[in-house]
């Protein structure tokens, strides 16, 4: 079991709090302020800390600075919050500064209790979400590419089966499905994964220009071309090259392609030298080409040479199971990359991921995922974070729901209350909001508890027990 680390300036209390820890098989240390914890986290790897109980006010370094570096440094040590002066602020700061609880002296045993299984709850979550990150790729994917749908399963069993051939791959797919990874997906596992992986693409380069790029070209072979170049092709030898947008292929581009295709030959442009080549074609369209090729548009003969093995990469829209999936991929990513500590997407986040309808697929998520992390100096991806374009997305239930929530954790009521504070137990303060937020709930829905629980995001046993709990009666 993880152990516990109490941090407090009075010793008779510390003491205490480890005696009843340990009555609970749960080992701890102390430390008499938040220099010293910080001091004993650091040194003490080993210990395998997964709870911090802090008092708020002490010298050097209080509670409240605690849980900043803690949230920095460890991100998944779960805190609990312990103070002799109730302030309204500073339970809200503490959870915003991601407390798991916050208890007020003198605590009830009870009480601790709870507060303590929750967090420790809390800090397995997190170690779990860690682990799960770390084996996305291995798990649920084949490298970067991730997903559990039964569509990727496919892409996944098509790619081993294929990689070791020599056969030319299509991978059919919309713009930001992942071509160009499921193409480096096969280079890897084939037979040739030290050799180089090269990508062309028809659809960036300008049309008097891709010849030259594909074949390479000799000196004098065209105005400006001054000395030889070697082309894609030929930089490939050895391994894979992935073309994309074939779709975009001009005509003669096509034909000259259909040659080394068959022949495993080529000129480069301006040569009557024919090179010899030993490159694996793996080829990609963000465009069907079946029609092309009845409206004359794509050679018929190149279709059939290259559609030999067809791998189909599902729009992200309809595989809307793998988006919270991806989101933590890729939130691990960049937050690995930018060394930040952001642990995981709030619903409210992961609720406008799920009804975004993602045009630009795969892509267009790791891009909003990238910018979430950039941007956000909390511990989690809200909402906020996201693009405009995704937040437009979400529907007025999130924002109801956010409002909701946001009082249930102290933000805006609990502030709103102490501007007019009359002195009460913090419990009472805290309830008062959500007892109201609950019956104006219920009166919207026409005391319909299976929608009113929809609305507010919690199961209908919660709901049947805060009713009773707040004696709240129909009419």
């Amino acid at each position: 079991m993880p152990k516990a680390l109490i941090v407090d300036d009075d010793p008779i209390i510390a003491e205490s709090l480890a005696q009843f820890l340990a009555s609970d098989g749960i080992d701890s240390a102390i430390a008499g302020d938040g220099i010293e914890a910080i001091e004993l986290l650091d040194h003490g790897q080993d210990q395998h800390f997964g709870l911090v109980i802090t008092d708020m006010n002490m010298p050097r370094c209080d509670g409240l600075e605690l849980l900043k570096k803690i949230r920095k440094k460890y991100p998944d040590l779960s805190v609990i919050v312990i103070t002799g002066y109730a302030k309204i602020q500073t339970a809200v700061d503490s959870i915003k500064l991601g407390a798991v609880d916050y208890l007020t002296k003198p605590i009830i045993d009870s009480e601790l209790r709870i507060s303590i299984d929750k967090a420790m709850q809390h800090h397995a979550l997190l170690a779990e979400n860690q682990s799960l990150r770390a084996q996305l790729a291995e798990r649920y994917g084949m490298g970067n590419i991730i997903g559990t749908d039964y569509r990727m399963q496919r892409v996944y069993d098509l790619i081993e089966a294929v990689a070791p051939s020599k056969t030319t791959v299509l991978i059919d797919g919309d713009s930001g499905t992942g071509k160009s990874l499921a193409a480096r997906a096969i280079h890897q596992r084939s037979d040739r994964p030290a050799g180089p992986f090269v990508t062309f693409s028809c659809g960036s380069i300008p049309e008097t220009l891709l010849e030259s790029e594909l074949f390479g070209h000799v000196k004098g072979a065209f105005t400006g071309a001054e000395s030889d170049k070697v082309g894609k092709i030929m930089s490939a030898n050895g391994g894979t090259l992935f073309i994309d947008e074939i779709n975009s292929a001009t005509p003669a581009l096509q034909l000259k392609l259909l040659r080394v295709l068959q022949e495993r030959q080529f000129e480069p442009l301006g040569s009557t030298k024919t090179q010899d080549v030993n490159v694996r074609f793996v080829l990609a369209t963000n465009k069907p080409l079946k029609p092309m090729v009845d409206e004359g548009s794509f050679r018929e003969d190149l279709y059939y040479r290259i559609n030999v093995v067809n791998i189909e990469l599902p729009p992200l829209r309809d595989r809307s199971g793998d988006i919270s999936l991806l989101a933590e991929h890729f939130l691990g990513k960049f937050c690995k990359e930018m060394n930040k500590t952001i642990t995981s997407l709030t619903e409210d986040a992961n609720r406008a991921l799920q009804q975004h309808n993602w045009p630009g697929n795969v892509r267009e998520l790791e891009n909003a995922i990238e910018r979430a992390v950039v941007l956000s100096r909390r511990p989690v991806i809200d909402i906020d974070d996201l693009p405009q374009t995704i937040r437009e997305m979400a529907d007025s239930a999130i924002a109801a729901t956010r409002s909701h929530e946001r009082v249930e954790t102290g933000e805006d009521s609990i502030l709103a209350l102490a501007h007019g504070w009359t002195p009460m137990p913090l419990q009472k303060a805290l309830e008062d909001p959500e007892r109201k937020i609950l019956l104006a709930a219920l009166k919207a829905n026409d005391w319909n508890r299976q929608q009113t629980a929809k609305d507010l995001n919690i199961n209908r046993t919660t709901l049947y027990k805060k009713i009773k709990h707040f004696h709240l009666m129909e009419g």
